[in-house]
């Protein structure tokens, strides 16, 4: 009896870009229409190399301009980003991960526009009060920007700490929602 192995069939997300005041989005769905990335054009192939990462046991993604499945999620979109910021909040999302990812990319969820936690407090809704640096890298890796709102998390002092899509797009974010936070000091 011949065993033959089946090459698996990468994912197929419909692409879509959005012009926003901080630059062009690049928006990934399914076709349930569940929003799987939203990341910056200046970062399209970080934003690659991280989908080839947490798919590559499904057999990767391919990303399609063609299909049009992106438009619910760039309409709420673009109502969060014309002041409505509530709008993002019942986009539907899907990402694979592991299960500590998954519950802190959901606990993100939880943070309400406007308001901002520390690593310390992510790590401590996440179930895992000692996994600060690790509830941390999974907040770095989570490749749904804004709707599953990273950019909400700041350092214990209230200063702005990293973000994927660059410390002036975090910072425009938190000013947007009206967020109080540490602004960065300029260089002089």
């Amino acid at each position: 009896m011949e065993i033959i192995a089946m090459k698996k069939q990468p994912l197929t997300f419909a692409l879509s870009r959005l012009e926003t005041p901080i630059g062009v989005a690049l928006i990934a769905t399914d076709e349930s229409g569940r929003l799987r990335v939203l990341d910056w054009e200046d970062h399209a192939e970080r934003m690659q190399r991280g989908l080839d990462r947490i798919y590559r046991a499904s057999g990767g993604v391919r990303l399609d301009p063609s299909i049009a499945a992106a438009w619910p999620v760039r309409d709420r979109l673009k109502a969060f980003f014309a002041g409505d910021l509530a709008a993002i909040d019942a986009i539907p999302v899907e990402s694979a991960g592991t299960p500590f990812q998954r519950k802190v990319w959901a606990t993100l969820r939880k943070i309400p526009a406007g308001k901002t936690w520390t690593y310390t407090e992510l790590a401590t809704r996440s179930g895992r009060a000692a996994a600060v640096r690790a509830a941390g890298a999974a907040n770095g890796l989570n490749p749904i920007s804004v709707v599953v709102p990273c950019h909400r998390v700041i350092g214990m002092d209230g200063a702005l700490t990293g973000y994927g899509g660059g410390i002036a797009r975090k910072e425009w974010l938190l000013r947007h929602e009206g967020a109080a936070f540490k602004a960065q000091k300029s260089a002089a």
